[in-house]
């Protein structure tokens, strides 16, 4: 699979930033989050005066062909119809990304319905849906290459124009279902605390999505040799608009982008991009803990401490564009607080 060069950001920086945290006019560390935030944006973008221009959110959107087995409460066509909400500005991604200022692009990766004449979406369409992993392996190696491709396209249109930090979200029915079994093979996490209710399943239809998922796994171990690479089990069970956020998520960390991590799909894609690479954490940011059900448990697997906890479940990267008005008051503190020295202010601490 393709190679990314992606290194741990530079430490050398750190004492210098440290030092111009601890005399902004305020008590050392009285910021808390805000003062670690900033260290790790300028970190990443190795200077003392961090920026977070030309905010972009890539709206990836995918089907999945395990959704054939009941485990979502929603039908699929449901992501072709959000898809055109989408272009026509009244999802919930719309909003934030108005209020916040973000750029938004549309991606269909994989969606199984025809949008290629719809103008605001842009077509990277790899297949109508992955197929159902629950008999055989979502997507081939090749289809993996592809998704992969189209984030890298993704990332690297966004960095051409000056984005520092990129937002991801997703548009696919039933993929909590893929996000379950990463969790579980990657963290070795018991499935059944993997699985939840996705889009409101009842306990009887998360019993059946968790039966459906345990057989799923249980014939990959069968068929596929261990210990595989990553790429093979996020492959196998992933859907082409996750793939293709795994490979905006390295793209970004190899251009040194800031890159928010939306809910537990999202996080999911994150776990999955650093198994592939491992450096690319360092350039993530965790914005919140959702409420599906093994989000905070996957967090805390990852040693993640997210912003915020507002139980949302939405997906599109809605939690991770609320989340944005914090990360930008960190950066604003670097650039815009005064110093004891020039406001000639005694140090009080």
């Amino acid at each position: 699979m393709k190679k990314f060069k992606i290194e741990h950001p530079d430490e050398a920086l750190r004492p210098a930033i440290q030092e111009k945290t601890d005399n902004l006019n305020k008590p050392r560390g009285s910021l808390g989050r805000l003062e670690q935030i900033a260290m790790q944006v300028c970190l990443i973008q190795q200077t003392l005066s961090p920026s977070l221009a030309h905010p972009c959110h890539l709206l990836l959107g995918g089907d999945h062909g395990i959704e054939r087995e009941g485990v979502s409460v929603s039908p699929r066509e449901v992501t072709w119809q959000q898809m055109l909400n989408f272009t026509r500005g009244g999802g919930g991604v719309n909003m934030f990304c108005r209020q916040h200022g973000f750029q938004l692009r549309i991606v269909d990766v994989g969606v199984d319905y025809d949008l290629s004449r719809n103008a605001g979406i842009i077509d990277r369409k790899i297949a109508r849906g992955t197929r159902n992993f629950l008999y055989e392996p979502a997507m081939t190696q090749e289809q993996f290459e592809q998704a992969l491709n189209v984030g890298i396209e993704m990332a690297d249109a966004c960095a051409t124009e000056g984005c520092r930090v990129l937002c991801i979200g997703e548009m696919g029915i039933a993929n909590t279902s893929p996000s379950s079994i990463w969790m579980h093979l990657f963290c070795h996490i018991p499935l059944e605390q993997c699985v939840g209710a996705g889009a409101g399943l009842d306990s009887e239809g998360i019993r059946h999505k968790c039966h459906v998922l345990q057989q799923a796994v249980a014939r990959y171990r069968e068929n596929v040799p261990s210990p595989a690479h990553p790429s093979i089990p996020i492959a196998y069970f992933g859907g082409f608009e996750m793939v293709a956020a795994v490979g905006a998520m390295l793209r970004a960390a190899e251009r040194h982008l800031v890159i928010l991590i939306d809910g537990f799909i999202m996080t999911a894609c994150a776990l999955a991009a650093i198994q592939i690479e491992e450096c690319c954490r360092d350039y993530m940011i965790f914005t919140h803990s959702g409420d599906e059900t093994g989000h905070a448990l996957l967090l805390k697997a990852m040693q993640a401490e997210p912003l915020l906890s507002l139980q949302l479940r939405l997906g599109e990267g809605t939690g991770a564009l609320c989340a944005f008005p914090i990360i930008d008051s960190a950066v604003r503190m670097m650039n815009e607080m005064g110093n004891f020295k020039d406001a000639a202010i005694t140090k009080y601490f």
